[in-house]
C-alpha cells in the first residue's frame, strides 16, 4: 500500500514544479523582448529628430542666403537705373551744347558737341547690352550710385550753364534790335518834323483856309465853334488828370462847381468841369476885346475888318510863337488874364507843388510847360471865335441858360438824353436845365444851340 501511495503522490508534485518553471521562463522571455523593442523605438526617434534638425538648419541657411542675394540684386538694379538716368542727362547736356553751337554758327563747337553726343549714345548702348545680359554691378553698388549721382548733377549744371549762355545771347540780340528800332524811330520823328514844318508852312488844310471877309457866313462860325469846343474838352481832360494825380476827389469838386446836381452817370461829372472852364473863358465875350483893353474902336465897318484881320493873323500861328512874337498884344493880355482867373493859386500849387507858372505870367513872360501850351491853344480858339463873332454885322452874341429853365429844342441841345426816359409827359416831370455846359450864340436870325445838362 505504501508503495502505491508514493507513486500516486510523486508525479503530482513533479508536474506542478514543471508547470511553475515554464511560467517563469515565459515571463523572462517576454520582459526581454519588450525591453529590446523600447530601446529600438528610442533610437528611431533620435535619428528622426536629428534629420529634422538638419533639414531645418539647411532651410534656414538657404533662406538667409536668398535674402542677402535679393538685397544685393535690388541695390545693383538701383545703381544701374541711377547710371542710366545720369547717362540720359549727359546726352541731354551734349545735345544742348550742340544746339547752342549752331546759333550763332560755330563749326568747332558743333564738331566737339557732335562727338560728345556720339560718345554718350555709345555709353547708353552699352548700358542697354548690360541690361539685356543682366550684367549688374553687384560688388560695389553704393559706389556706382554715388558716381552716377555726381555725373547727373554735373550734366544738369552744364545744361543750365548752356541755357544761361543762350539767354544771354538772346538778350544781346534783343538789345541790338532795340537799338535798331530806336534809330528807326529817331529817323521817323525827323521825317515827321519835316512834314510838320511843310504843313505849317503851307498852313493847315481846312475849309477856313480860303475864307474871305466878303464871303463870311454863320456856317463858318459854327464850323470854328466845333473846333473850339474840341479844344476846350482837351484842356478839361488834362486838367482832370492833373487833379487826380494831385489827390483831388473829382466828385467833390464837381459838386462844389454845380451844387445840388445829381449826375446820371459817373462820367457826367466832366460836364461840370467843362461848364466851369467855359463860364470863365467866355466871360466878357460880348464886349470888344473881352473888356481887357480900353483902346478906342473905329466905326462899325472898319471894326469888323479889324477883327477879321486879327482872326486871319493868328489862325495859322502857334500860340507860343505868337506870344513870343507879340508878348504885349491883346491876345497875350487875354491869355494872362484868363489863366490867372481860371487856375486858382491853391489848384496850381496842388498840381505843380509851386506857383512858378503864375509868377512867370506876372513877370510878363509865358511858361513853356505842356499844361500852359494846352491852355494857350484853347485860349487861342476862344479868342479867334471872339474875333470871328465881331466880324459879323450884327455882331454874334453869346447866351447861356440858368438852372431850372424848361427844355427847348430851338435854343438847347441836351448832353444827357437819359433825362427824358423818366418823363411821363406831365409838366411836373418835365426835364429842366441843370446847368449850361457850352454857351449858345445868335448871329442875326441864326440861333446856334447851347449845350445843357438836364436834371
Amino acid at each position: 500500500m505504501d508503495s502505491v501511495n508514493r507513486s500516486a503522490v510523486t508525479p503530482s508534485k513533479s508536474k506542478l514544479a514543471r508547470t511553475f518553471a515554464k511560467v517563469l521562463h515565459i515571463r523572462a522571455l517576454t520582459g526581454r523582448n519588450q525591453t529590446l523593442k523600447f530601446s529600438e523605438h528610442v533610437k528611431e526617434d533620435v535619428v528622426k529628430n536629428d534629420a529634422v534638425k538638419s533639414e531645418l538648419l539647411k532651410k534656414t541657411q538657404f533662406k538667409s542666403f536668398n535674402e542677402e542675394d535679393e538685397k544685393l540684386q535690388k541695390a545693383a538694379a538701383e545703381a544701374f537705373l541711377a547710371k542710366l538716368f545720369a547717362n540720359v542727362s549727359a546726352v541731354k547736356s551734349a545735345y544742348a551744347q550742340l544746339q547752342f553751337a549752331q546759333s550763332p554758327y560755330d563749326p568747332d563747337g558743333i564738331q566737339s558737341a557732335d562727338e560728345l553726343v556720339v560718345s554718350e549714345l555709345k555709353n547708353l548702348s552699352e548700358l542697354k547690352q548690360c541690361f539685356v545680359k543682366k550684367q549688374f554691378d553687384e560688388y560695389s553698388p553704393e559706389k556706382t550710385l554715388l558716381l552716377a549721382e555726381i555725373q547727373e548733377q554735373k550734366s544738369v549744371l552744364k545744361t543750365y550753364d548752356i541755357m544761361g549762355k543762350k539767354l544771354d545771347s538772346q538778350l544781346k540780340l534783343k538789345e541790338s534790335e532795340i537799338m535798331f528800332l530806336r534809330e528807326k524811330l529817331t529817323e521817323a520823328n525827323k521825317e515827321n518834323k519835316l512834314l510838320e514844318k511843310r504843313l505849317n508852312a503851307s498852313g493847315p488844310v481846312s475849309p477856313l483856309d480860303n475864307l474871305h471877309f466878303s464871303s463870311l457866313s454863320p456856317s463858318h462860325f459854327i464850323m470854328f465853334l466845333r473846333q473850339t469846343i474840341r479844344s476846350i474838352r482837351s484842356f478839361v481832360r488834362l486838367l482832370s488828370k492833373e487833379m487826380v494825380y494831385a489827390g483831388w476827389k473829382l466828385d467833390d469838386a464837381a459838386s462844389s462847381i454845380e451844387p445840388g446836381i445829381e449826375f446820371l452817370k459817373a462820367n457826367d461829372i466832366c460836364f461840370a468841369f467843362e461848364s466851369f472852364v467855359c463860364r470863365e473863358m467866355f466871360d466878357g465875350f460880348n464886349c470888344p476885346n473881352f473888356s481887357i483893353s480900353t483902346e478906342p474902336l473905329s466905326e462899325q465897318k472898319k471894326r469888323q475888318r479889324l477883327f477879321f484881320d486879327r482872326f486871319t493873323e493868328l489862325r495859322s500861328v502857334k500860340p507860343a510863337d505868337y506870344l513870343a512874337w507879340k508878348p504885349k498884344s491883346t491876345f497875350a493880355r487875354f491869355c494872362r488874364a484868363k489863366y490867372l482867373k481860371l487856375i486858382h493859386p491853391k489848384l496850381e500849387d496842388s498840381i505843380f507843388s509851386n506857383l512858378d507858372q503864375r509868377n512867370i505870367l506876372n513877370s510878363g513872360e509865358y511858361p513853356e510847360s505842356t499844361f500852359f501850351s494846352t491852355f494857350s491853344e484853347m485860349a487861342k480858339r476862344i479868342w479867334l471865335l471872339h474875333c470871328l463873332a465881331f466880324s459879323f454885322d450884327p455882331v454874334a452874341s453869346i447866351f447861356q441858360l440858368s438852372r431850372g429853365c424848361r427844355f427847348s429844342d430851338v435854343y438847347m441841345e441836351s448832353l444827357n438824353e437819359e433825362a427824358f426816359l423818366s418823363w411821363d409827359g406831365s409838366p411836373e416831370t418835365e426835364p429842366r436845365v441843370g446847368f449850361t455846359v457850352n454857351p449858345g450864340f445868335k448871329i442875326g436870325k441864326t440861333v446856334i444851340q447851347c449845350q445843357v445838362y438836364l436834371c
